[in-house]
């Protein structure tokens, strides 16, 4: 591939070789417009790469900035800067949209992920049903006899094991047992639950 040479402007003096070949490409010179990729393809896409850190999107939004320089190569003002840096100007910009466009769309779901999973509730009322719950089962557990009761807290509110709850309770594995089945049938129905 040869290097881009400066080619003389109008006045002869050495100019903006990107810019004269901008110029060329607003005309539909496809040769033109070729020269321009071949120099600064790689440079669009390293510019790409920085700003979004991920090479797939970068190769993207890469082709989309030189597509956007073929088609609008005639808004090219030589008077506002080179040609290689109104190039990188698009490819820097088009970058950083697609950024916010990636956020804004990470954004989204999580809010949408947000509204689907929260459901609003009234924190009075599971308050007062979640104490009134507490005190139903204080009641039922009151109903039950002396080894049912302890069996019972030490399983499920101490986490214990029905073989450690016998240790603990110096009572016949077998015999906690049963007693934890009749205590536990016994809150279910004090309870209500089918």
């Amino acid at each position: 591939m040869p290097k881009l040479r400066v080619v003389p402007d109008a006045s002869g003096e050495p100019g903006d070789a990107i810019g004269t070949l901008l110029n060329r490409a607003s005309r539909g010179d496809v040769a033109a417009f070729e020269r321009i990729y071949d120099e600064l393809g790689g440079a669009v896409l390293g510019i790409a790469v920085r700003v979004l850190r991920n090479r797939a999107i970068a190769e993207e939004v890469a082709q989309e900035v030189l597509v956007e320089v073929w088609r609008r190569a005639a808004r090219y003002e030589p008077e506002r800067g080179s040609g290689k840096s109104w190039i990188m100007t698009i490819a820097h910009r088009r970058a950083v949209d697609r950024v916010r466009h990636e956020q804004a769309m990470v954004n989204r779901d999580v809010n949408a992920a947000t509204a689907a999973g929260s459901r609003p509730f009234d924190e009075v009322s599971e308050t007062v049903e979640t104490g009134l719950e507490r005190e139903q089962v204080r009641r039922c557990l009151d109903g039950l006899t002396d080894l049912q009761r302890e069996s019972v807290a030490l399983a499920y509110y101490d986490g214990y094991t029905y073989r450690e709850v016998s240790r603990l309770l110096d009572s016949p594995l077998g015999t906690i047992k049963t007693r934890m089945r009749d205590g536990l049938a016994r809150l279910r129905d004090c309870m209500g639950v089918a």
